[in-house]
């Protein structure tokens, strides 16, 4: 235990000295460094599916759920995903030294904020080896430096990752410790790691609800979380009926295991009949469980009886819940009631409807006539994300850039004193 935390303490060290380095250096140069781990990402495919080969060939022998194991797994789609990933975030413009809001006082002195990266960011995750080329990305485009712990379920896709993110801010000249992969399964690794507030200025936990709560409870640093995705899609009186079907469909079985996927679909009592019969035959050819209130099941005698504990349940797997609501209010009032704040759509061609959605749903990403599966960085323009907040702060919903930035006051004068 001694030699872990010294471990972790000497990465905390030097993730300290590193980001120093960062917050100064030229956009040109991370620039170049985000291309260059890019570049080497592509060029090591091969090993890169070769070493998460072994991480899902161990996760399916010891029995691991269906969910995890897919979000474990790397394909070469989703290799060209990290390398599009980090270009996009090289071509996005540079936050840090961005001042906004500078205005003349009547001291004649000028106030303004200027915007500042974080300083060390320690990222935990759990069976997400894209994680490991976003974060780093993401952290180093916003000037800070990163602590990667990943899942020991993904150490040798990590490690592998790893090896091309070094490689990328070696070349450029800008300090292989800006982004830091912890390479023991100690789990004791995540306790030292969360309290170790003198080099690490904010923890970001995305994993599942387990591994989030005992990072709240833990940790002596900031925290940016969210707990668990229970997502809604509500299909309104006055939807096309067609659309509402495709994407209630894509909403839940475009892929299972993600935070964004629907867990909960919400019908108005006018439209039902239709929309829930066309539902069920694509979800049961599927392979899709349905779980449903009374009403529903009425409907669609396939349906098993939902329980309580459903409507608040972050399924991960081809299981849904279904209820019929009487009216708008009865969605907005069944979403801010059981859900987890995280992503929440509406469909409908009625404006006003729609208005009140956006503005009444207490969720960090609120869609109008689309699935809730865009509700991710790479989708909304962020190049990537390093996680979803569904936290009240200045981080909500995917964490790119600006997420990983704060702002400091700046003032300007000339000779000026307080009278």
């Amino acid at each position: 235990m001694i030699e872990v935390k010294q471990y972790i303490q000497e990465i905390g060290r030097k993730a300290r000295d590193a980001s120093r380095e960062v917050a100064r250096s030229r956009t040109a140069a991370k620039d170049e460094a985000l291309q260059l781990m890019a570049a080497a990402i592509a060029r090591d495919t091969e090993g890169l599916l070769a070493a998460n080969a072994l991480d899902v060939t161990k996760a399916q022998k010891e029995g691991l759920d269906e969910a995890l194991i897919d979000r474990l797994t790397l394909t070469t789609k989703s290799i060209k995903g990290m390398v599009e990933g980090l270009r996009q975030i090289a071509d996005l413009p540079d936050p840090i030294g961005e001042i906004d809001g500078l205005h003349y006082r009547p001291s004649g002195i000028q106030v303004g904020r200027m915007r500042v990266p974080l300083g060390v960011v320690g990222i935990i995750y759990e069976a997400r080896p894209n994680v490991t080329a976003d974060a780093a990305g993401l952290c180093l485009k916003a000037g800070n430096a990163a602590i990667l712990r990943g899942g020991s379920e993904a150490i040798h896709s990590n490690k592998a990752i790893a090896a091309c993110v070094r490689e990328g801010l070696r070349l450029s000249g800008l300090p292989e410790a800006a982004v830091q992969v912890i390479e023991t399964t100690d789990r004791a690794a995540v306790g030292y790691l969360v309290k170790m507030s003198e080099f690490v200025d904010v923890i970001v936990p995305r994993g599942g609800k387990g591994l989030i709560e005992r990072i709240a409870q833990e940790a002596r640093v900031p925290v940016i979380k969210h707990l668990h995705g229970v997502c809604h899609v509500y299909i309104d009186a006055f939807a096309d009926i067609d659309k509402g079907i495709r994407i209630a469909d894509n909403a839940k079985t475009q892929r299972y295991g993600t935070c964004n996927t629907m867990e909960t679909l919400l019908v108005h009592e006018a439209i039902a009949n239709e929309v829930l019969k066309k539902l069920a035959t694509l979800y049961l050819a599927k392979g899709v469980e349905l779980r449903g209130d009374k009403r529903a099941r009425a409907v669609v005698p396939a349906m098993i009886e939902a329980t309580e504990e459903d409507w608040t349940t972050e399924y991960l797997a081809p299981i849904l819940s279904v209820r019929i609501v009487d009216s708008l209010d009865a969605a907005i009032d069944h979403i801010n009631n059981y859900g987890s704040h995280h992503t929440d759509a509406i469909v409908t061609r009625d404006i006003v409807h729609a208005q009140r959605f956006l503005a009444e749903v207490d969720s960090s990403s609120v869609m109008v006539n689309a699935s809730t599966r865009f509700a991710d960085g790479f989708e909304y323009g962020l190049g990537a994300e390093i996680g979803i907040s569904t936290d009240k702060i200045h981080a909500r919903g995917p964490v790119g850039l600006e997420g990983l930035t704060s702002q400091k006051y700046i003032v300007l004068g000339d000779g000026h004193i307080r009278g």
